[in-house]
């Protein structure tokens, strides 16, 4: 990956929109070899995909909140189950696997806080292999789907 290619990647972080055309016009190169940068990027998976970035508030989903997840044990099956249930919660936006306590950092957005509240009791803390989960509710987005930096 050279500096060419990072150009490329900022450019579309800030517009996945871009036609190659403007996207060659923006990196100063012509459309092929762009065009060409631009599939390799994609083929070895520097690039991801393509989304729309939606704004949760807009679709009625006004409440986030941070949930700290515990385990009662971090052997191999109770890992994978615990995982396999977290990713089955629409809910759950954004899973980490984090060193040291607690386990798990889970993003989450519903409604409201009842909507939450009952999703707390019926789904997250039924996961397997919970021993305590702890949530803090998100006040306000300071740095929000920052692209990364070149």
């Amino acid at each position: 990956m050279d500096d060419l290619d990072r150009k490329i990647l900022t450019e579309l972080q800030l517009d996945g929109r871009l036609t190659v055309t403007e996207l060659a016009a923006r990196v100063k190169l012509s459309v092929s070899p762009c065009h060409r940068r631009l599939r390799d990027l994609e083929r070895t998976g520097a690039i991801r995909g393509y989304r729309a970035v939606v704004d949760p508030a807009t679709v009625g989903l006004d409440f986030e909140a941070l949930v700290f997840a515990t385990l009662r044990w971090e052997d191999r099956d109770t890992v994978a189950a615990f995982e396999q249930a977290v990713a089955a919660v629409p809910h759950v936006v954004q899973a980490q696997r984090l060193f040291g306590e607690p386990d798990y950092l889970l993003r989450v957005v519903t409604a409201d806080l009842a909507a939450f509240q009952q999703l707390y009791d019926q789904r997250l803390a039924t996961l397997p292999g919970v021993q305590r989960l702890t949530s803090t509710i998100v006040m306000k987005h300071v740095v929000d789907d920052r692209p990364l930096p070149a």
